[in-house]
């Protein structure tokens, strides 16, 4: 490059083209004051020196001199420029530079000697455009890429609060803030920060959360990252992640920070999605919730005091909303199933999604169930597996388990389109010793009976086959005794294991001895109102014959009429023997049952000096 040389008047056209590296300038430009006016799009230096400069941003447009740039900028000094219509001005057009319009407007002013303030909102922004214009120590000392790193080094990586503003700032800078390292170093002062200071979960000492959860997700998962390698604590990060997936993805409730397009119903206990998800104007918004939910899933710490239950089946509820990628929500259902225990029966109602929009037709009924009870089936299928590697505690779980089982079955038992055998297999999914007492699921096989009346009697039997009846406490039977929605072979069952118990009892009753007399007299007392309790069931299963008696003397009567009429056929008197048989079976049963239990009351009477008789 030539050395500039003053100039008392512009050269010609001519002479501009044969030499574009002399520079028009004052003979002491430093002396000069120099201010920018803007007029539309265009920036202009007032100056009594012409410009010769024109530098394109965008669609802005500032016309400066060369020389102010030439001693400032390596990339100015490099690049070709372009001859414009003025016959003293260049044209240069900066393509995708850092910051924009209001960045490259602080770098002029810094060209021209101007002030220009160093803050955390622009520093990262004048750091990297002035990379972008090699303004390095080469061309001046103090040059503009030394003052913003000195800037970073000393005021902002020394704050938290700063560090977080310059990070927020690097969201729009990308790749020149990862190349320049401004993220990383911001990230490791941030997290180092946070572990030093913040290592103990304090509820009134969560102010840094909200901090960096106005970060971008993937910042924000960098900073995860700095902390687990520090050794924080897992429930201080789980919580921390908790926080931020409550900032920025739609809530069970409906209150969603700076979102309203999806809201949730709390009336049917599952979502509905108000505002279809795939509409051109949501499918950014979308492809972003689904980007924050996939990052979230995969930086959760493994350990199972990070997060909760509750959380895990809510993030299983936004994934399979915005179709993560299955392998994470796969990795949500086993998370889940490991600590299946500490469940609530509302978080595992889960809805089945179904996307309209790629017009498959759904035809099976178990497609138009209202909850998804497949991923509670590998849920609990995950859970089983869990436990066989847990054995020390797999009994307790399991047992807990089982109630909250029990207590979903009776939820989605009211489900119209809830088939048979899909009730039965997730009844029969825990082995058969994992539920001690069998009365929370014939709560739930009674609720399905009730929710579908039209089921025949062989599939109402089908359904009561899962229950144990030995396993039903007294209050269960006598609900059973009175229930009219079952099988009458399930009332009988029941009534004769409870006969059995009873005997037993009395029996172990028996053997006790005279120097236990008193307690033999309190636990006979105790017998005999549980045997007077057997004996008022029985009661109403005797009435329950009697109006089958009475519906089979109405159908004898008519059956007489049908021979009258010759309308009879070998249908109608199968039909009629098959009830009379059944009849005189079960008057049969009642008279055994009726037997045993006089016999049992004679023989179980305790020898202890003062027999009593029951009336």
């Amino acid at each position: 490059m030539k050395r500039p040389v003053p100039a008392a008047e512009p050269k010609s056209q001519e002479n501009d083209s044969n030499d574009a590296d002399q520079i028009i300038l004052p003979t002491r430009i430093n002396n000069v004051d120099y201010t920018f006016e803007k007029n539309g799009n265009a920036w202009f230096v007032t100056s009594d020196i012409p410009t010769d400069l024109s530098i394109q941003i965008e669609e802005n447009t500032f016309h400066m001199h060369k020389y102010a740039l030439l001693t400032k900028s390596g990339y100015i000094g490099r690049v070709e420029f372009q001859p414009t219509s003025s016959s003293l001005e260049h044209n240069i057009k900066l393509d995708n530079f850092p910051g924009g319009l209001a960045t490259f407007e602080e770098v002029a002013k810094f060209c021209y000697g101007l002030p220009i303030d160093l803050c955390p909102n622009n520093v990262a922004p004048l750091r990297c455009a002035s990379e972008y214009l090699e303004m390095t120590e080469e061309f001046e000392d103090g040059n503009l890429i030394s003052k913003t790193e000195a800037f970073l080094t000393f005021i902002v990586l020394a704050s938290w609060r700063d560090s977080v503003i310059v990070l927020k700032a690097c969201e729009k800078l990308s790749p020149w803030a990862e190349n320049l390292q401004i993220v990383r170093r911001c990230c490791d002062s941030i997290s180092w920060k946070a572990f030093q200071d913040k290592n103990e979960l304090i509820d009134d000492e969560v102010w840094w959360f909200d901090d960096i959860a106005t970060l971008r997700i993937d910042h924000f998962g960098r900073i995860i990252a700095a902390l687990k390698s520090k050794g924080t604590k897992p429930d201080v990060i789980g919580s921390c992640i908790k926080h931020y997936a409550e900032k920025w993805l739609p809530s069970m409730d409906g209150n969603v920070e700076g979102k309203g397009r999806h809201w949730y119903a709390k009336s049917d206990r599952h979502f509905s999605i108000i505002s279809g998800m795939n509409q051109e104007g949501d499918i950014s918004q979308n492809k972003e919730q689904k980007m924050i939910i996939e990052s979230i899933i995969s930086i959760l710490p493994p350990q199972k005091e990070a997060v909760s239950c509750k959380f895990l089946l809510w993030m299983l509820n936004m994934a399979m909303i915005y179709s993560a990628t299955p392998a994470l929500i796969s990795e949500l259902e086993k998370r889940v199933g490991s600590v299946l225990q500490d469940a609530d029966v509302q978080d595992l109602l889960i809805p089945r999604y179904h996307n309209k929009d790629r017009g498959k037709l759904i035809n099976s009924p178990e497609e138009k169930t209202i909850h998804n009870i497949d991923t509670v089936q590998r849920i609990v299928e995950y859970f089983l597996m869990h436990e066989q590697q847990q054995q020390q505690q797999q009994r307790t779980e399991e047992l807990e388990v089982s109630k909250l089982l029990d207590n979903y079955l009776a939820e989605i038992a009211t489900d119209p389109n809830l088939t048979i055998s899909k009730f039965q297999v997730l009844a029969e999914a825990l082995p058969a010793n994992a539920r001690l007492c069998h009365d929370g699921l014939y709560r739930s096989i009674d609720t399905y009976l009730k929710s579908h009346p039209s089921l025949t009697e062989q599939e109402r039997r089908r359904l009561c086959r899962i229950m144990n009846c030995q396993k039903l406490s007294l209050d269960a039977c006598m609900h059973v005794a009175q229930n009219d929605r079952l099988p009458l072979k399930t009332v009988i069952q029941v009534l004769f294991s409870e006969q059995v118990k009873m005997r037993a009892a009395m029996e172990s009753k028996e053997q006790t001895t005279d120097g236990n007399a008193r307690e033999n007299d309190e636990s006979w007392s105790t017998t005999k109102k549980e045997m007077t309790t057997l004996r008022t069931e029985l009661e109403i299963v005797k009435d329950r014959m009697s109006e089958l008696q009475r519906d089979y003397s109405e159908l004898q009567q008519e059956y007489i009429k049908q021979i009258n009429k010759q309308r009879s056929n070998s249908g109608w008197i199968f039909r009629w023997k098959k009830i009379k048989n059944l009849s005189l079976f079960t008057e049969k049963a009642m008279e055994d049952i009726g037997d045993q239990e006089i016999s049992n009351q004679e023989r179980s009477t305790p020898n202890t000096g003062r027999r009593q008789s029951i009336h």
